[in-house]
């Protein structure tokens, strides 16, 4: 009976999965030798999962020539605005770093205790200060390298793939008590990363 059970609840769910709605902001793509779902993901600022949910499989394995939907989850203006605050965040850190604190972004939107988009995360206002100081002080006002749009793709690409951190700090700028006794996940360059 049991057996019969867990049959019937696979059967619904991947009836479920498969009447999802596609993207339709999905671009086609030839996949090219040498190409992998992260280097795909990265070029186009999407997540290896949603490739595989575009494409209605999980995709192990990719053969050049084949033709891919190629989700786009997060638009043009979000990216730009993300690459600031990477930019304003982390210049001076080391690669890894950028792609931490674009992340660090991208954990918020995921997580129920902040705001469900990257820019309402960047803009968080909480009793007049904002969550991040770039926006306190015009600094996301600046512009991006490509290096910073890089390192936004790459962690869109990865997105849900990480240690959960939802916090940074530099330690020896810090001047808050709480953010101290947050639980370090690893520290990158001069940020600690924390959840």
């Amino acid at each position: 009976m049991n057996r019969l059970k867990n049959l019937s609840f696979i059967t619904i769910l991947s009836i479920s999965i498969l009447s999802l709605p596609m993207s339709t902001d999905a671009a086609s793509y030839k996949v090219k030798k040498g190409d992998t779902l992260w280097s795909i993901a990265k070029k186009y600022g999407t997540t290896i999962t949603n490739l595989e949910i575009a494409n209605g499989r999980t995709m192990n394995d990719l053969y050049e020539g084949e033709s891919i939907n190629v989700p786009d989850s997060i638009s043009k203006e979000e990216k730009e605005l993300l690459a600031k605050l990477v930019h304003a965040e982390a210049k001076g850190e080391p690669y890894a770093g950028k792609v931490a604190v674009a992340t660090v972004v991208l954990n918020r939107v995921d997580h129920e205790d902040f705001p469900d988009s990257i820019k309402g995360v960047i803009y968080e206002n909480v009793s007049g200060t904002y969550a991040f100081s770039p926006v306190q002080d015009g600094a996301i006002n600046q512009d991006y390298t490509a290096k910073d749009m890089e390192a936004v793709n790459e962690a869109i690409a990865y997105r849900g793939q990480d240690n959960g951190a939802l916090y940074f700090y530099n330690p020896d700028t810090a001047t808050s008590k709480w953010i101290f006794t947050r639980e370090t996940v690893t520290k990158i360059g001069d940020h600690v990363f924390a959840i």
